[in-house]
Formats: structure tokens, C-alpha cells, sequence
């Protein structure tokens, strides 16, 4: 039996084909009951790394947040694990490409109220997200079209207890995990990430809205070990002046950001 003619969860008919993600394909699906509109979220079972039941109790855990997607049901069905949540617009990085990839100050500035708002959430929650990039953060639909949600939790952990609060312990030596454009210095370095590091991905990411690029967009190496090594020492070498340069909004507040880029 073929995906397509699947009815998962017994109610779930499966659509056309809208993404894919870093451990699974999203479908366009319907709720034959209710004739909702859904996506869902599919991997094999047998994947090298399956994740998608894990990030469907991370989703479960995140419920009733600002910018988390509802989550309708995950599961395993047909040698397959499934996650169905609901169905949202246009990433971040589309939209970019869509506005001649640059955004306005005043709508980075927008985004970023929202943003922010969605990571702290998460923290608050005791999870770091590891994979901040603008395609994991999407518009919302219909009346829910203003609204920034965050996905993609395949590669998200918890950076704290959940009962007594207390941090996981600092670690080196540790493999870069999430997209090299816009990990922290310290995820290059090795060292075990915690909130700050969701933070600074943030912060390469508005900048990347307001100039369409970075310092580092355009590392070509063979080699992805390599490359990891050129964009990280290229993140070193630069500095907050060149990083910003260009930004109006940067000049007006020069000190404050300096002091926070060299906190």
C-alpha cells in the first residue's frame, strides 16, 4: 500500500506532497470527518534516525504556546511514524525570496516581537530549539495569517530539569548540530548549547533578514567538515561593526549592541 491511499489515524486522507523537512516528508492531508485542512508529518520507521515521535512529544509538551502549531495526533501506523498538526503558510526564507530578499526594518522589527516571544516560550518550557534557520518559522493561515509558529523540534532538547530547574552541565567536544549559516560561535566550537545559542542563531538570522545575506553565506568547500571550519572562523573574524554594516537601526544603537555581542 502506497502513502497516498493511507487513512491515517483511520480519519486522515493523505494529500500532495508541500515539503520536506530534516528528518521527514510533509503532505498536504484533510480530516475526512471534519474536512480540515491538516499537514502531516511522515517518516519510515526503519529511517536511520527516526525522530518524529520524539518531536511529537516535545509538540505535545509545548501545547497552548504562543507560535506552537496545534497537534492533532502523532503515532505509528503502516510501518510508518506520523505527525499531524495543523496547516500553515509560508516559511520565513520563501517569504524572503518572495519581498526581493530583503525585509523591511519595520517588518524584521515585527517579526522579531514574535520571535523572540516564541523562543522565550520554549525556554520557559525547558527546551532548547538547536535549529534556528528562517524555515523553521511560518506564517499562520487564514485569520491566523499575522501569527509567527515555530517547527521542526526533531533536534530540540531539554537544557534544564524539568522539576528542580537545574542547567545540564557544559560539555565539549560535542558534533555542530543544527544549520551552520546560523549556529552560535560556541556550537562551532563544540560546546554543549543552552538558551544563549538559540539566541545568537536569532540574531544572525534578523540580520540576515534586513541584508539578504551574511559574512559566511557564500562559503563554497567540498568537504561539509571544511565548510563548518571556514564559516566558524569567519563568525570569529568578524566584527559586530561589519556584521551590522549597512543598518541604520544598528548606528542608533551601536553601544547597547556592542556590549551585548561581547557579552
Amino acid at each position: 500500500m502506497s502513502i497516498i491511499e493511507l487513512r491515517v489515524s483511520g480519519r486522515y486522507k493523505i494529500g500532495r506532497k508541500i515539503g520536506a523537512g530534516r528528518f521527514g516528508q510533509i503532505y498536504h492531508s484533510k480530516n475526512v470527518q471534519s474536512n480540515q485542512d491538516v499537514a502531516i508529518k511522515i517518516e519510515e520507521i526503519k529511517s536511520k534516525h527516526p525522530q518524529l515521535i520524539y518531536e511529537g512529544k516535545i509538540l505535545q509538551n509545548l501545547q497552548g504556546g504562543v507560535g506552537i502549531p496545534s497537534m492533532l495526533w502523532y503515532g505509528q501506523e503502516n510501518d510508518f511514524n506520523f505527525l499531524v498538526m495543523d496547516l500553515l503558510g509560508q516559511n520565513l526564507e520563501d517569504l524572503l525570496v518572495s519581498c526581493k530578499k530583503t525585509f523591511t526594518l519595520k517588518t524584521v522589527l515585527m517579526l522579531a516581537d514574535q520571535l523572540i516571544s516564541n523562543i522565550e516560550y520554549l525556554h520557559f518550557k525547558n527546551y532548547i530549539h538547536r535549529d534556528i534557520k528562517p524555515k523553521n518559522f511560518l506564517m499562520g493561515c487564514g485569520q491566523k495569517s499575522h501569527i509567527v509558529y515555530t517547527i521542526d523540534f526533531g533536534l530540540s532538547k531539554l537544557y534544564r530539569d524539568t522539576r528542580t530547574h537545574e542547567h545540564i552541565p557544559l560539555k565539549e567536544g560535542k558534533s555542530l548540530i543544527g544549520a551552520a549559516r546560523y549556529a552560535s560561535i560556541n556550537t562551532h566550537k563544540g560546546f554543549e548549547q543552552s538558551r544563549r545559542d538559540d539566541l545568537e542563531s536569532l540574531g544572525y538570522m534578523l540580520i540576515y533578514f534586513l541584508k539578504g545575506t551574511l559574512p559566511w553565506k557564500d562559503t563554497r568547500v567540498n568537504k561539509k567538515e571544511e565548510k563548518h571550519q571556514k564559516i566558524m572562523e569567519k563568525k570569529i573574524q568578524t566584527t559586530i561593526e561589519q556584521l551590522c554594516k549597512g543598518i541604520d537601526f544598528y548606528i542608533k544603537n551601536q553601544v547597547f549592541l556592542q556590549n551585548f555581542y561581547n557579552s
